[in-house]
């Protein structure tokens, strides 16, 4: 009789449930959370994406890799050159075509779609630039053509294709109009404008070794933009995530929670450069040695500052920890909550683009010129990011004096012949990247060879060429496993079969 009596009692419970639908409904709606999706949510979230970096030990990574420290905690693989398999995954675009689908006009529409071309070329360019073919063509199609098995296009395919991505950005863009759900550049196209064209340099530069292929037109693609197109004109252009001290939105690197500030060891690839030019943004990037001071040396003196080799074995640097003759990160890293904006693309960059273009002969402008500009962008970005005090600037600051000064010297001693040039360029470029713009010095050194980043075979993990650095990733165990037979395919027509780390790229043939 319980159970029974049990059972009525539940399906009434139920009938009034049913009845009460729609009240229980609207009391358990939050206001503030939205039933529909909008176009500004999703760009919100994917430009984040493209923008962001990550946190505490994973922000120093990529700048092991470009030899801007070395690393004291254990073996770390990007130290030693030793290179894994690279995430292909697409996850951070492959909604970014409803952007413009839920636009509600079509000048807004124009904007979303532009964003959505810009997404996928960062996108597809950071992919084949890291293994070489990837699907492209029918990248993303699983949807909307149930093409779950993506065939890879060749590398220049896909060049091609971010080439035509990126100029169409541009033309949407410039008939669009200002767009909510940027926390970059609130929506003004210009600003992306600005971003679409200076990035697509930054692509072409990367293809120089390819600089006279009769379809890429890589010199007159270049040409044309810098004549024809708006282009980033100052550090207020950049493309960077400006910190605060809210939780979140911190230094990547700041100390509140961070195990690992002890660890990095400022590296002589930075430090020896900075000293032999007697270059003020030393004292900015790096703190003095413990050991030197002890010896009498004072901060203000550049030869108190010690870079080590990332390329030392770990017993010696292990050993060189307790000597404590070595610099560690410049305290604003690590003490200052909002640390300074970290650039995934900025104007210094792009002034040095166009400074190796333009002693390539590409464009009529002035390599000189163009290097001077990337130094000056370089030194004032750092100056207006960095608090006047002793701690940070070790009273050697960075005014308007000491830069004009700085990048005259500089322009005086810039090289005449090609080769030097692109040294001088590309050794300033990266010097201009530290704790920026992630990976980029190491695309330009596996194209240059400059830096010169010393190499030592005794501790490269490289273990089928220790005397080099790898020049590309592994494809991921995921895509052997779910996508083979395309992937057969290409790494026959590319590396012969073999998925080697030290196998040359299109790009780099």
């Amino acid at each position: 009789m319980k159970i029974k009596k049990t059972w009525v009692t539940m399906a009434a419970l139920a009938l009034v449930g049913l009845s009460s639908c729609s009240k229980f409904d609207e009391i358990n709606t939050n206001p503030e959370t939205p039933e529909k999706v909008k176009s500004s949510m999703l760009a919100t979230r994917i430009i984040l994406n493209l923008g962001s970096q990550s946190s505490q030990k994973g922000f120093i990574q990529p700048y092991l890799l470009t030899k801007q420290f070395a690393w004291t905690e254990l073996v770390e693989g990007y130290q030693y050159n030793g290179f894994g398999t690279m995430d292909m995954s697409l996850t951070s675009i492959n909604d970014a075509h409803f952007m413009g689908k839920f636009a509600t006009n079509e000048t807004l529409k124009k904007s979303y779609d532009g964003l959505m071309h810009f997404a996928r070329a960062i996108k597809f360019y950071d992919l084949t630039m890291s293994v070489g073919d990837i699907p492209y063509h029918d990248a993303l199609q699983g949807e909307s053509d149930k093409i779950y098995f993506p065939k890879y296009d060749t590398q220049k395919e896909v060049f091609l294709g971010i080439l035509q991505e990126l100029d169409l950005a541009d033309e949407l863009f410039t008939a669009g109009s200002k767009f909510d759900g940027d926390p970059m550049f609130a929506g003004d196209v210009n600003k992306w404008r600005k971003l679409v064209n200076s990035f697509q340099l930054n692509v072409l530069i990367q293809l120089s070794k390819k600089a006279n292929d009769t379809d890429l037109k890589i010199k007159e693609r270049f040409a044309h933009i810098v004549a024809n197109k708006p282009i980033f004109t100052s550090n207020a252009d950049n493309f960077q995530l400006v910190r605060s001290d809210k939780s979140g939105q911190t230094y990547p690197f700041y100390k509140v929670g961070n195990n690992y500030i002890l660890y990095p060891m400022m590296s002589d690839e930075i430090i020896k450069p900075l000293q032999e030019r007697k270059d003020r943004r030393l004292f900015f990037y790096a703190n003095p040695s413990e050991a030197k001071l002890a010896q009498g040396l004072t901060e203000q003196d550049f030869a108190a500052y010690t870079g080590v080799s990332p390329s030392l074995a770990f017993d010696q640097l292990s050993a060189i920890t307790k000597s404590k003759d070595f610099s560690k990160l410049n305290d604003r890293y690590t003490e200052l909550a909002t640390g300074e904006p970290t650039q995934q693309y900025g104007y210094a960059h792009l002034c040095f683009v166009i400074a190796e273009a333009s002693a390539r002969g590409w464009v009529k402008e002035s390599a000189v010129d163009w290097y001077k500009k990337g130094i000056e962008a370089s030194m004032s970005f750092i100056a207006s990011n960095t608090p006047a005090t002793t701690q940070f600037t070790h009273d050697m600051p960075m005014d308007a004096t000491y830069i004009e000064t700085a990048t005259a010297n500089y322009a005086a001693a810039f090289p005449t012949n090609l080769e030097a040039q692109v040294e001088a360029i590309i050794t300033q470029k990266y010097l201009a990247s530290f704790l920026q713009a992630r990976v980029t010095p190491y695309y330009d050194y596996r194209r240059t060879g400059y830096p010169k980043w010393k190499i030592n075979p005794a501790s490269s993990l490289n273990a089928d060429a220790p005397d080099k650095i790898p020049v590309r990733w592994r494809y991921p165990s995921g895509e052997f496993q779910q996508n083979s037979a395309n992937l057969d395919e290409a790494l026959k027509r590319q590396f012969n079969g073999v998925d080697d780390i030290n196998n040359l790229i299109w790009i780099l043939k």
